[in-house]
């Protein structure tokens, strides 16, 4: 069952949301409203994946986000503004979800975040990967990094390109499970943190061949 900790310093959007996790089958481990709490406690309860407000009291949710380890990181914002996406992004989250979006979208992002795919409300990820591009395109030195094994890098081309692990093991005549495998390897040796770190690796190495697909795209998307 995946655990999931859920952070919104508003009470009753905090219980509606930890209600829908639970009839849907997940383990709520913790619902908390700030973000000093959220830090101790999910260092005691170790969530999967935590279900972030970027608005909290104390601390930002990029502070929190920063600080919250080896979780992954699913936004759940009223703001759909640059600025906040992207500092979301750089702090670590892998998916960012505006609050408008209905119970069934809120929950497949919640299914795909747990199971490593990066998940943007529409409109989101092509800013996120516009930034990317950006900052890729400054010219930089750069060292020689880690060597990949040749399906490691079909399968990071294939990630750049957005598509879903289900959709790149269907492409490879793969499992889902060792798509996700060498997706970890990958991250392992370049010492990347989440997918969207991942992404943007790929595009500096020029592995984006195509524009973005559903698979990154919508958080409906498969």
């Amino acid at each position: 069952m995946v655990r999931v900790m859920v952070v919104d310093d508003h009470p009753m959007w905090r219980d509606g949301v930890a209600r829908d996790l639970t009839e849907a089958g997940y383990e709520v481990v913790a619902a908390v409203g700030e973000g000093r709490q959220a830090l101790r406690v999910a260092e005691a309860v170790r969530p999967d994946v935590v279900v972030l407000d970027l608005q909290l009291p104390d601390l930002s949710g990029a502070e929190v986000a920063r600080g919250l380890g080896g979780a992954k990181i699913l936004v759940l914002s009223a703001s759909a503004e640059q600025e906040d996406v992207l500092e979301a992004v750089k702090a670590g989250a892998s998916g960012y979800l505006v609050k408008s979006a209905s119970r069934e979208e809120f929950l497949d992002a919640v299914a795909r975040t747990a199971s490593g795919d990066a998940v943007f409300t529409p409109g989101l990820a092509g800013l996120v990967l516009g930034e990317y591009r950006r900052l890729a395109a400054r010219p930089a030195a750069q060292p020689e990094g880690p060597r990949l094994t040749d399906r490691e890098t079909e399968v990071l081309r294939l990630v750049a390109k957005g598509l879903s692990y289900r959709q790149i093991a269907d492409r490879l005549v793969l499992s889902h499970r060792t798509v996700q495998n060498h997706v970890q390897n990958t991250l392992n040796k370049l010492q990347l943190h989440n997918r969207v770190e991942l992404v943007r690796y790929a595009i500096e190495q020029g592995l984006d061949d195509d524009p973005p697909r559903a698979g990154f795209s919508g958080a409906g998307a498969d």
